[in-house]
């Protein structure tokens, strides 16, 4: 075989240990999560991922500090920062500085953004559904503490990583 030809042995080899990568599966997983919701969302009405998730926490809880939001939401504040004015823009919440600590912004549902939920929800709630139809309760269970371990792996230093004895 030439250096320029395609080896689908090594190719198909390659995959199979990666199937065993972590690392890689973990942001596999998370992109084709996304992916799925982004057009679970379009059915649903429109709304991004961030957007829904905003809309779904505010709903439930009521109003939030951006701070608060992101650590419900397990995501960066500033990306929720960049992505509320579009959302005020387009009347789904309403911000406001909070009176007791001018340096936070407090976020509402506004009406356009409960409608918007309404309309959502139920296309995410069969999600849900499905997916407890791949998992049972105990499964569930056990993935959420596995990733709870592996999110307690990911907030070591590296200093703390470099500092391990390795075999």
């Amino acid at each position: 075989m030439s250096k320029t030809e395609v080896d689908q042995q090594k190719i198909a080899k390659r995959i199979e240990a990666e199937r065993g990568n972590v690392f890689a599966r973990i942001h596999a997983s998370f992109v084709s999560s996304r992916t799925q919701s982004q057009r679970l969302l379009q059915h649903g009405g429109g709304l991004s991922v961030v957007e829904w998730r905003t809309l779904w926490d505010l709903s439930e809880i009521g109003p939030m500090t951006i701070r608060d939001l992101a650590r419900t939401q397990r995501s960066d504040p500033s990306q929720l920062s960049r992505a509320l004015p579009g959302m005020r823009r387009k009347g789904l919440v309403s911000m406001e500085r909070d009176a007791g600590d001018g340096r936070q912004t407090i976020v509402r549902i506004a009406e356009a953004g409960q409608r918007a939920f309404d309309r959502a929800a139920p296309v995410m709630a069969k999600r849900r559904a499905a997916l407890r139809t791949r998992f049972s309760a105990e499964e569930m269970v056990q993935l959420v503490d596995f990733l709870d371990r592996i999110d307690q792996f990911t907030d070591l230093s590296v200093d703390e990583i470099l500092a391990q004895e390795t075999d």
